[in-house]
């Protein structure tokens, strides 16, 4: 059991960035494998910890015991308890989502889920799941598991390919897509696969490997998302309704034996989407957020990104859906798994370790 603390006050470290010098402060350290972290309007935050465990930390530095209510996780490779998201109405309905990795009945195999539960006093009440990937592949691998509502409340869902590429290709199964639905779970009639034969009318773009990162563009009010390339080939796309992102068919990136992925036809192919952005040497993306606060003026509209494999908070300047240019702080130091902009316009990094820390950035102080 981890045993988290908080550190509002606690030293910082000065680093130089292309915009000025900016502070790092360890804010709370502790955390067992915290995979995403998310604001509620009172300024308390909900961290997830991928062996199951969802915990509050309040505005003024408490940190709670596991909250209860939490659906029990596959627990093996990548996959545990994922993401979490309030409801758009969190003031009125006080829901609260979460991703994670189910098992079949079997107990073997998983796939991503999505529950929703109302928070109260000691947890999640009248939990729910409103969201499963079928059929159920993941040994614990690709199961993508980042949520996000737009501005119509609809509740997007990027999955995995569980590590079966093909199955991206293929509309009967949910593997490697972006889901669309109503917060209940219910389908949109508008999904551009409703009443098509042998497709899942869940799905909203396809031929995705592993979404990892999932943003509202600031501007456009459009889900932005990023996923995992195999040896090479990490994205950004725009996932646009009905449309195919090309894997494994198309992609930047090699098999991780060094030769090219079984079936890819080269880095583009007739009928599907070119990535906005590519690395042609993975980072490992994790987490997403575009800056819209006020402590940072230079990188107002930038996207920033966590890098796992690249141990960095990679910065990104974007004209339009175009990225003109590219920054790596904290380079060579943690894995970031998660990226968030809290309340206070300051941003906050979630460390993927056995005693993950939140990392807070702020203006330097001034000497």
């Amino acid at each position: 059991m981890s045993t988290p603390r908080v550190h509002a006050n606690g030293a910082i470290e000065t680093i130089q960035t292309e915009h000025g010098a900016l502070g790092v402060r360890v804010f709370a350290d502790g955390l067992v494998r915290p995979w995403s972290l998310a604001f509620l309007p009172d300024g308390a935050m909900l961290v997830t910890e991928r062996p199951g465990r969802l915990r509050r930390i309040d505005a003024d530095g408490t940190v709670s015991a596991p909250l209860e209510g939490v659906p029990a996780v596959f627990l093996q490779g990548q996959s545990g308890l994922l993401d979490v998201a309030p409801s758009p109405t969190f003031a009125e309905d006080r829901l609260v989502y979460i991703a994670y990795g189910e098992a079949n009945w079997r107990g073997n195999k998983a796939g991503t889920a999505v529950a929703r539960g109302r928070l109260g006093e000691r947890g999640l009440d009248d939990v729910e799941v409103v969201f499963r990937q079928e059929p159920k592949l993941s040994s614990g691998s690709h199961l993508g598991a980042r949520i996000v509502f737009d501005d119509a409340g609809m509740l997007f869902v990027g999955t995995g390919d569980n590590r079966d590429a093909g199955k991206a290709q293929l509309l009967d199964h949910l593997q490697g897509k972006l889901v669309r639905l109503h917060p209940d779970g219910r389908v949109p009639e508008d999904n551009p696969f409703v009443g098509r034969d042998g497709a899942r009318a869940e799905i909203w773009s396809y031929g995705h490997r592993n979404i990892q990162g999932m943003a509202l563009h600031p501007d456009t009010r459009e889900p932005w998302l990023h996923e995992h390339g195999p040896m090479g080939g990490d994205e950004i796309n725009l996932p646009r309704a009905g449309r195919n992102y090309g894997w494994p068919l198309a992609t930047h990136g090699l098999d991780y034996s060094g030769q090219p992925v079984p079936g890819a036809v080269g880095t583009s192919a007739e009928g599907m989407e070119a990535p906005l952005h590519f690395w042609p040497k993975s980072p490992a993306v994790s987490g997403m957020a575009f800056y819209d606060g006020d402590a940072f003026p230079g990188w107002h509209g930038n996207l920033l990104l966590g890098a796992l494999a690249g141990q960095a908070l990679i910065r990104l300047e974007l004209d339009g859906a175009r990225v003109v240019h590219e920054e790596r702080l904290l380079r060579g130091g943690d894995r970031i798994r998660d990226v968030r902009v809290g309340p206070d316009g300051l941003v906050y990094l979630l460390t993927d370790s056995t005693d993950g820390r939140i990392l807070r950035l702020e203006p330097a102080a001034t000497p």
